[in-house]
């Protein structure tokens, strides 16, 4: 039976707020704030605990956006972690500071193209590469001059 876990999406003027992972499974990993769910708690509700734990920042307003049945194997093949993971956009009031706590040894603001260099999960580079292609397919064409 897979742990359950979630992770936010915070974005700032097309820029993604990542953390770099101090524990296993995704130790030195950048990733987006999340973390395990406690006993009772929803998967919303773990998201935005993980995120204010780790990053200082307080989220609101999640929306599930890709969920993940995320395996970590030993050499031997046996079975290290499992975990089901929610993935949620969420949203902010303000500009408040991030500032790495918990689980977190650093965090900071990437571009698309900055993460697409950075040790990250395989879930996470999805996520950025479908909100990027979303974010393009609904931006009005430049109007060209002749």
């Amino acid at each position: 039976m897979p742990n359950l876990a979630s992770s936010a999406i915070l974005m700032r003027d097309d820029r993604f707020l990542l953390v770099r992972r101090k524990n296993p499974p995704a130790a030195s990993l950048f990733a987006f704030p999340g973390g395990r769910a406690e006993p009772g708690e929803t998967a919303e509700e773990a998201a935005i605990r993980e995120f204010r734990e780790e990053t200082g920042l307080i989220v609101f307003n999640p929306q599930l956006f890709a969920t993940y049945d995320l395996e970590t194997r030993a050499p031997d093949g046996s079975l290290r972690y499992h975990y089901l993971l929610s993935v949620f956009r969420v949203e902010e009031d303000g500009r408040q500071d991030a500032i790495a706590e918990d689980d977190a040894s650093e965090c900071g603001w990437y571009s698309a193209e900055e993460i697409r260099g950075l040790p990250v999960p395989e879930s996470v580079l999805e996520c950025v590469e479908r909100i990027m292609a979303e974010q393009a397919a609904s931006a009005p064409e430049a109007f060209h001059a002749r």
